[in-house]
């Protein structure tokens, strides 16, 4: 009988797949000013599905063609998790030390939509203020984590249950 395949060692190496696609769109972002653009959060999703779905397809071909939900789950959790850590990790450093205003950049576009939408000069000077508290490393590095937590559990559960194939029971 073969030794069952192991969760972790796919979803490390997805993760580390995930994570490196994931700086690169960061980086084509960040360098053509893109970021906050309502598109780019689509595609990121897209992005991060795509890699879950090969993770999990890849375990399920290693195991016979067979994964539980729970293997399906745990696959996507640990894979979401190091993708995650990595990508957050570069855009902390980008913000860090390479570009230092992307933040007050992403504040000026968003300040500019506001205005555009036609919310009164009050209402966008309070929503600024509130963006500019939650623009910390600290606060970005938190929610940041929120996120990928949130995110990943909801998109492996789904894709769990679209790409579980229980092995036949054997004493049917």
């Amino acid at each position: 009988m073969n030794e069952p395949t192991s969760t972790y060692r796919v979803a490390l190496k997805w993760g580390i797949i995930l994570g490196i696609v994931s700086i690169v769109f960061s980086l084509i972002l960040f360098l053509t000013e893109q970021v906050g653009d309502s598109w780019t959060s689509v595609v990121s999703i897209a992005i991060s599905v795509g890699g879950l779905v090969m993770a999990m397809r890849e375990f399920r071909t290693l195991n016979e063609g067979y994964m539980t939900y729970g293997e399906g789950l745990t696959v996507g959790m640990v894979t979401t998790a190091v993708s995650g850590v990595l990508s957050i990790l570069f855009s902390q450093f980008y913000m860090a030390f390479i570009d230092t205003d992307v933040m007050a950049k992403v504040a000026e576009k968003t300040r500019e939509k506001l205005e555009e939408s036609g919310i009164s000069d009050d209402q966008i000077d309070q929503q600024m203020e509130m963006i500019e508290r939650f623009q910390t490393p600290g606060y970005t590095l938190v929610f940041g984590l929120i996120a990928i937590v949130i995110g990943g559990l909801i998109m492996s559960l789904i894709i769990a249950a679209f790409m579980r194939k229980n092995k036949p029971n054997p004493f049917d």
